[in-house]
């Protein structure tokens, strides 16, 4: 993480403080996201903003981009793919508080302590933006028929041999 963005917050203090971070995560840093890319070459750029909106709902906006190294599943081979998150999270103490945020707002369970650790708020994010099937933009899909062989299908049906019965 870059050198002047703490590991560690209290979203609490932040949100009073309206508070706002910017820095970069290399992509060797996460391990979770480690396990869905091809290399750990490359960073995650970010800003967080701690605030509260008009009706006093406290909140954290995360802005990422960043170019995830990924497998096309259709070529195979590298490419990056890449991210541009933004996405405002409403910092909630209870599950229940969580019907109380505004639709456009997705849910931040803070720990009793209040403390959030920044590269897992942009880790997390960026694991959910990495597609379950990854295609790098320019591959074609493969459409295709292939169509069987007289002596494959004849092989294939299982009244083949009846068949050869019947005419003698």
């Amino acid at each position: 993480m870059s050198a002047n963005t703490p590991e560690m917050l209290d979203a609490w203090r932040m949100v009073a403080a309206r508070r706002s971070f910017e820095g970069r995560l290399p992509l060797s840093a996460m391990t979770r996201l480690r396990d869905l890319l091809v290399d750990t070459e490359g960073e995650a750029r970010f800003q967080i903003e701690f605030d509260h909106d008009s009706l006093q709902v406290p909140y954290v906006e995360l802005r990422i981009d960043a170019e995830l190294p990924l497998t096309c599943q259709r070529s195979l081979q590298r490419f990056l793919l890449p991210v541009s998150i933004v996405q405002r999270l409403g910092l909630v103490r209870d599950e229940a508080d969580e019907a109380a945020l505004p639709p456009e707002y997705e849910a931040l369970l803070v720990p009793e302590d209040g403390m959030l650790r920044l590269a897992e708020l942009v880790e997390d994010e960026l694991v959910l933006s990495v597609p379950v099937v990854p295609m790098s933009p320019g591959s074609e899909a493969v459409e295709r028929e292939w169509p069987a062989q007289e002596e494959e299908l004849a092989k294939a049906s299982p009244f083949a041999a009846l068949s050869s019965l019947k005419k003698n």
